[in-house]
């Protein structure tokens, strides 16, 4: 299943227009050129999306800075010119996109200055329906990284799929004998132990605290397990916890709020 931006764009811009945009046919048939800027800084992005929506109605865009660049408040960002129904009819839309990518990607690097450079930031699954693409892009824009984008790509055993087995190594067992790769999510040590035993790819450390982590790791450590796996911490980590988590010596930090609870950029077009 390939990932067709242009076509879930049409649809936002559709959603978005119903019928048609009643109040924007009233204006003087006239070409413009109207500017995006920033109200406060930000790293930016989500513009060569804006750029595909103006584009939609037959406006061209000019992006002035490119997405991942820092950019601080009443800073332009894109020049459109076009037919002024056109480029008012896109306005919404696009300025949402900017907004909420732009806030997805100045939090996530937020987040990854904080944690050791070996360490990566992950997004998780907790993403608005037709957004995902858009949500994950931004956070690699952040620098952080995607995790699995759909649920075809790598197994993930969680706790409610054992719950339905009743027993993690069945799963496990069945789930070697079809995939070389997978990830386990844990809530206690011993189960972290038994995932590494039986060669899980990743190891999901669920609502551990920082100490019960590093005495995790050193088990794992003694038991000459820990070279072989990937370690993840996973729930309840934030930005006022995060460096704690950073200096575990796990390799991956995966954050649901970076999507689902994104503090949205103000930008605005200004004619």
């Amino acid at each position: 299943m390939s990932f067709n931006s242009k076509k879930q764009l049409a649809q936002f811009l559709a959603e978005d227009i119903g019928k048609r945009d009643i109040t924007s046919a009233l204006l003087s048939k006239k070409k413009i050129s109207a500017d995006i800027i920033s109200r406060e800084s930000a790293v930016i992005a989500g513009l060569k999306y804006a750029k595909e929506i103006f584009a939609l109605k037959g406006c061209k865009a000019k992006i002035i800075t490119k997405d991942g660049s820092k950019i601080k408040p009443n800073q332009i960002i894109m020049r459109i010119t076009g037919n002024a129904d056109k480029i008012l009819t896109c306005e919404r839309t696009a300025l949402n996109i900017i907004t909420r990518m732009s806030g997805i990607a100045t939090q996530t690097n937020e987040l990854v200055k904080k944690i050791p450079n070996k360490t990566k930031l992950y997004a998780t699954r907790k993403t608005a329906p037709g957004l995902r693409y858009f949500d994950k892009e931004a956070v690699e824009i952040g620098g952080g990284k995607k995790h699995r984008l759909r649920l075809d790509e790598m197994v993930m055993i969680k706790d409610n799929h054992i719950a339905v087995e009743q027993s993690l190594l069945s799963l496990i067992k069945k789930t070697k004998k079809k995939y070389k790769k997978f990830e386990v999510e844990v809530e206690n040590t011993q189960d972290a132990i038994l995932a590494a035993q039986e060669g899980a790819t990743i190891i999901m450390l669920d609502n551990f605290t920082p100490t019960q982590i590093i005495k995790t790791i050193k088990i794992l450590r003694n038991k000459k397990l820990r070279k072989n796996i990937l370690l993840e911490a996973s729930g309840g980590i934030n930005s006022k916890n995060i460096s704690k988590y950073g200096k575990t010596g796990v390799d991956i930090i995966s954050i649901g709020s970076i999507t689902n609870s994104v503090k949205g950029i103000d930008v605005s077009l200004e004619i």
